[in-house]
C-alpha cells in the first residue's frame, strides 16, 4: 500500500491500489417505497469517501446494507474482490467492518463499559480504563461507568464513535460522527480520522457539513432519492456545488429582519438551581434567563454541560416543588411546579434532543404523533377523536416541512432522522405557542432541511413567539439568536447580543472563560 501525506494541507493521497470494498447495483425497497435503486460504489484501503445527500436520500439504508443489517433485494457487494452476503452486524465486525450509527444501539440499563464489553473482548474494569484513553486521545469525554439512560444524545454518540474505534476495524462506517463535537473537538477527530487512512482504514464518512467533506474526504458518492447523482474529488468541488448536486437547487439562507422584541418577558427563569437526578450529570446553578416575544435566544455549550437538565426543567419533565414555583414563569406566572401538559396549556411547544422516544412514539403513525401534542388544536371535541382533523393537521406538517414519508398513516420510525425531525418542528410550530423551547433543532438533518427549519424559527419569531434554541451547531446560533449565552458545567455565561458575538467569544465561554478561575478549575458541579 502507497499512501502518501501532503505537507501543507495534510491530505492523503490514495494510490490506486485495489479496492477493498465494492457494492455493485444495490436496490433496496420497502414495500411500495424505493430507498436504493441500483448503488455502486467502492473504496479503497487508506481511502476517506464521502457518501452525502439530503435526508431521505437513502445513505442510512445503503449503510445498513454495508454492515449486514439489511439484505439488498438485488446487486452484490465485494469484499477484497470476493462477493460477499453479510447476514448480521457480527459478520461484518467480524470481517473488519465498524460502524458508528447515527441512532444509537446501545443498552440504556447498562454503562457505558458494559456497553461496549457486548462487542468488544475484555473485561469490563480493562475496557474502561481503554475507553478513558481512547476518549482523551480523540477528544471524545466520556465517563465509562455513567450508565447510558444518564447520557445526553452527545455523549451517547461519543460512546458509539468509541466502540467502533475499539474493534480496530479495516472499514469504518462514520454517520454524522462530528455533529456532538464542540469546534475545537472537531480537528483533533479529524487528525485521528487521517492517522487511521494513513494506516490503510478505509472510511466512509457521512455528513451534512460541506465544509467538513472538503476538507477531510479524498472522493465523494453522491445520492438524490436513492440513486447515485455523481462521483466527485470533493476538494476541488465547492460547497455550492455540492449542495447543488444533493438537492437540485441553491441552499436557500434564512432571511431575517432587526428583532422587535415586546417589553414584558414570556419565559423567565430567577436564581434557579437543581441538582442533577444522575450522579454523571450537570446541575444548575443560579440560572437567570429572559426570552422576550419576537426574539430568539440561542443556548451554546458543549454537551454534558447542563443541556439535558435545561431542557427537561423547562419542559416539565422535571417539576419543582410550590415553594419554587416562581423560579420559572411562563407570561409572568409562576410555573415551577406544573407538569408538562399544563405548561403547554399555557403556551409552551418543545422540542427534545431525542426525537425517537421524546419527540415521538416510533411505533406509531405520525397522524397519532401529531395527536399527542395537538389535542388542543381542535383534533378533540366532547372526548372523541375527529380523525379528519387530525388527519389534515398532519398532512399540513408533512406538507409544508417537505417531510419525505408515504402520508400521515407512516410509522414514525419509517422515516429518517432527519425527515422525522421536520415533522417533529412542523408540529410544535403549527401548535401557536407563545415560547418554544428547542433542543438541537437541526441536529442529524441535511443543509436543505436545516435552511428551512431555521427559517421556520425566524418566521414564528417575527410573529411575536418567543424562542430559545439549545443548539451545539454555532453556525445554527449565529444565523438564528438574537442574543446568545453559553451554559458551562450548569451556569450560565452572561448574554452577547448578535453583533457582539463572535466565534472565539463563544469558545472562551464554551471552556469556562466567563467564570472565576477556581469555579473553571473544579470539578464538574452535581
Amino acid at each position: 500500500m502507497n499512501i502518501a501525506l501532503q505537507n501543507a494541507e495534510d491530505l492523503v493521497t490514495v494510490s490506486d491500489t485495489a479496492p477493498l470494498l465494492e457494492l455493485a447495483g444495490l436496490t433496496k425497497a420497502f414495500q411500495s417505497v424505493v430507498a436504493n435503486r441500483d448503488v455502486s460504489l467502492s473504496i479503497r484501503p487508506g481511502e476517506i469517501h464521502a457518501v452525502l445527500g439530503e435526508n431521505g436520500a437513502g445513505k442510512s439504508t445503503l449503510m445498513k446494507m454495508i454492515y449486514g443489517v439489511l439484505a439488498p433485494d438485488a446487486g452484490e457487494m465485494r469484499w477484497n474482490g470476493a462477493p460477499v452476503a453479510l447476514t448480521s452486524p457480527a459478520q461484518a465486525r467480524k470481517m473488519g467492518i465498524g460502524m458508528v450509527f447515527q441512532h444509537f444501539s446501545l443498552f440504556e440499563s447498562l454503562t457505558v463499559a458494559e456497553n461496549i464489553a457486548l462487542t468488544v473482548p475484555g473485561r469490563v474494569p480493562q475496557l474502561a480504563q481503554r475507553i478513558r484513553e481512547i476518549g482523551a486521545r480523540f477528544s471524545l469525554p466520556v465517563n465509562a461507568d455513567a450508565l447510558v439512560h444518564s447520557l445526553s444524545v452527545g455523549e451517547r454518540q461519543r460512546v458509539e464513535i468509541i466502540r467502533c474505534l475499539l474493534q480496530e476495524p479495516r472499514l469504518i462506517i462514520m454517520d454524522e460522527p462530528t455533529s456532538v463535537l464542540p469546534p475545537s473537538g472537531i480537528p483533533a477527530l479529524f487528525d485521528t480520522i487521517r492517522e487511521l487512512a494513513a494506516q490503510g482504514v478505509a472510511v466512509l464518512f457521512i455528513s451534512h457539513k460541506l465544509e467538513e467533506i472538503r476538507s477531510l474526504c479524498h472522493s465523494a458518492t453522491v445520492m438524490r432519492a436513492g440513486e447515485v447523482m455523481a462521483r466527485v474529488d470533493p476538494r476541488d468541488t465547492s460547497a455550492s456545488e455540492l449542495a447543488h448536486l444533493m438537492i437540485g437547487r441553491e441552499i436557500p439562507h434564512p432571511k431575517r429582519s432587526a428583532p422587535k422584541p415586546g417589553r414584558d418577558a414570556v419565559l423567565e427563569l430567577y436564581g434557579l438551581s437543581q441538582p442533577s437526578d444522575d450522579p454523571f450529570g450537570a446541575g444548575l446553578h443560579d440560572l437567570d434567563l429572559r426570552i422576550h416575544p419576537g426574539e430568539i435566544v440561542g443556548i451554546a455549550g458543549i454537551s454534558g454541560n447542563g443541556q439535558k437538565e435545561l431542557a427537561a426543567i423547562l419542559s416539565g419533565e422535571l417539576v419543582l416543588d410550590r415553594r419554587r414555583r416562581d423560579q420559572i414563569r411562563l407570561s409572568g406566572q409562576g410555573c415551577g411546579d406544573l407538569d408538562a401538559k399544563l405548561r403547554r396549556s399555557r403556551g409552551l411547544a418543545f422540542v427534545p434532543e431525542d426525537r425517537n422516544g421524546r419527540g415521538s412514539v416510533p411505533e406509531m403513525s405520525l397522524a397519532d404523533n401529531a395527536l399527542l401534542t395537538g389535542h388542543g388544536q381542535g383534533m378533540v371535541r366532547r372526548g372523541l377523536i375527529e380523525r379528519s382533523r387530525v388527519r389534515a393537521f398532519a398532512e399540513s406538517c408533512i406538507r409544508d416541512m417537505g417531510v419525505r414519508c408515504t402520508g400521515p398513516d407512516a410509522e414514525a420510525r419509517s422515516l429518517s432522522g432527519g425527515n422525522l425531525q421536520k415533522f417533529i418542528m412542523g408540529r410544535e410550530i403549527r401548535l401557536k405557542p407563545k415560547v418554544l423551547v428547542a433542543a438541537q433543532p437541526t441536529w442529524g438533518v441535511d443543509v436543505g432541511a436545516a435552511a428551512l427549519i431555521r427559517q421556520q424559527l425566524i418566521d414564528l419569531r417575527d410573529s411575536g413567539v418567543g424562542i430559545l434554541v439549545i443548539s451545539e451547531e454555532l453556525e445554527e446560533l449565529f444565523e438564528v439568536s438574537d442574543r446568545m449565552h453559553v451554559l458551562f458545567r450548569g451556569r450560565l455565561s452572561p448574554a452577547l447580543d448578535r453583533s457582539e458575538a463572535t466565534v472565539s467569544t463563544i469558545g472562551d465561554y464554551m471552556t469556562g472563560g466567563f467564570l472565576p478561575r477556581e469555579v473553571t478549575n473544579a470539578g464538574v458541579p452535581t
